[in-house]
């Protein structure tokens, strides 16, 4: 029993300090009980096929769908459109909605994807958004209070509870609770942080390297000049490729995309795949060309090969309303051309982007000029910028040739930003499918069940890029620690720590 305590207490206290990983500390607690034969290699070793820690992995994948898809920002971002520019307002609704959106999701999940929204509303109503970031966590943890899945302790109770005979928490068991805490911690901070955190909200320095995909596409005019062509079931391009075409000498146009929206009668297994137009490209019915040039130049395109003219300036979902272009496979990014580049005063078309890299070449920012037009037979200059346009993948290979070229800002950072929007009503019936199963007795699945049904229908409908991506959302931090910790209430129970 000394033994069992003594490493109880040193665990609290590396814990508590926080100089090493909590996983290590719990890990080195778990062999400590095993060196010292107080558990046996299985009963060390059943943290981690409780149904617990299983159904932590399965709320992590469950969350971060929520978060890929765009489902929770788009709610939350509609929610605190509401605020105006009131401060009172905006505290309220930051609270609500993050303690809401904590009480289903983790709270780092929730606060990561409620940050950038809170500080742009703030920054928009010419607050400090200080103000508002200290309620912003506070309320993600208050949140995880309400239900029974908001917070991996609630889940331990849960356990341990029907683990000793009694009757199992329902869903909103903790709901009672949790609004009262919620009500009195945003009674507690309204006043605290304007004691505290009444400070001038300082200004930015624009000094962050790169831009967002929505500044590249305003500042070299994407939208407007970037035309959007389906292929119909008479269309005359049907079967060709692109080469065949040969769009760039007759009409004086680049094809630069090739989308395809697959909105058949599986309404819930809906994607959108895209491809960049490259020569050996087979177009079939469905098909969206996504097509720079002049517009009488497409006009003259789409009337010789009966083609559809979509809206130019949006994309498949014809019911948003915004002027966005998506990015979901296929990203841009600027290059900088070095002096010592071997591509200068070459064109665009030696260059070779196309072959050697897989990328296209959208526009030259020379100074203050921006060329759009005839790029091909374009020369290209020392300290040109040049937009490219590619898989992510390709556009962070760019990056290997820094002796060429520098590539701005961070790729892979911005396509981990890219959300799946047109999977977010997916998402949406998931989530709402698996609270079901999980609040209704009538329904005979148990609750760890329902989440791992939950986290499989997430990944097989496309709510992640791929199996990898789900992985990625997994804290196997705090899945180690729970699960190495969890043999500890064990070792108290049979060294009689606990009785005593």
């Amino acid at each position: 029993m000394l033994v069992t305590l003594i490493i109880l207490i040193l665990s609290a206290a590396f814990f508590v300090g926080g100089k090493v990983r909590s996983d290590i500390v719990a890990l080195c607690a778990l062999l400590g009980l095993l060196i010292f034969q107080i558990l046996t290699p299985e009963e060390a070793l059943s943290g981690f096929s409780n149904s617990v820690v299983i159904m932590m992995v399965g709320l992590f994948v469950v969350g971060g769908a929520i978060f890929q898809t765009g489902l929770a920002k788009m709610i939350s971002s509609h929610i605190l459109k509401l605020a105006g520019k009131s401060e009172l307002r905006l505290f309220l609704l930051v609270m609500m909605v993050t303690s809401a959106i904590g009480a289903f999701v983790s709270n780092t999940g929730t606060v990561a994807l409620m940050l950038p929204i809170v500080v742009s509303l703030a920054v928009s109503a010419e607050i400090n958004p200080g103000r508002l970031l200290m309620p912003l966590a506070f309320a993600s943890s208050m949140g995880g209070m309400m239900t029974l899945i908001g917070t991996p302790p609630n889940l331990v109770i849960q356990n341990t509870l029907t683990g000793a005979g009694y009757e199992p928490l329902s869903f909103f068991s903790f709901m009672p609770v949790g609004i009262v805490c919620v009500a009195v911690g945003t009674l507690v901070l309204l006043p605290l942080t304007k004691w505290f955190l009444s400070g001038k909200s300082k200004k930015s320095d624009g000094s962050l390297s790169g831009k967002s995909l929505n500044q590249l596409v305003k500042e070299y005019g994407l939208s407007s000049n970037l035309f959007r062509l389906r292929v119909n079931s008479e269309s005359r391009l049907i079967g060709q490729t692109i080469i065949d075409l040969d769009v760039r000498r007759k009409y004086d146009l680049n094809i630069i995309e090739v989308r395809c929206a697959d909105s058949s009668q599986h309404r819930f297994l809906k994607t959108v795949t895209q491809k960049l137009a490259s020569p050996d490209t087979t177009l079939s019915v469905g098909d969206v060309l996504y097509i720079t040039g002049d517009i009488a130049n497409v006009n003259r395109f789409t009337e010789v090969f009966l083609l559809e003219m979509l809206d130019g300036h949006t994309t498949e979902e014809a019911a948003k309303a915004d002027k966005s272009l998506d990015f979901y496979d296929i990203g841009i990014a600027e290059i900088v051309l070095m002096p010592s580049s071997n591509i200068v005063n070459q064109t665009v078309k030696d260059a070779g982007f196309r072959d050697k890299f897989n990328v296209n070449v959208l526009g030259i920012r020379r100074k203050q000029e921006y060329i759009l037009h005839d790029l091909g037979c374009e020369r290209m200059h020392s300290g040109d910028v040049l937009l490219v346009q590619g898989a992510w993948h390709d556009i962070a290979r760019l990056s290997k040739e820094d002796s060429e070229w520098v590539v701005l800002g961070q790729p892979l950072a911005e396509a981990a930003k890219v959300t799946l929007d047109y999977k977010a009503p997916v998402a949406a019936v998931i989530m709402l499918l698996m609270v079901a199963m999980m609040v209704f007795d009538f329904i005979p699945v148990a609750p760890v069940t329902a989440v791992m049904i939950a986290g499989l229908l997430m990944v097989l409908t496309g709510c992640f890029r791929n199996v990898e991506a789900a992985y990625k959302t997994i804290n196997w931090e705090t899945i180690v620690l729970f699960a190495a910790m969890l043999p500890m209430s064990l070792a108290l129970e049979k060294t009689g720590a606990s009785a005593y």
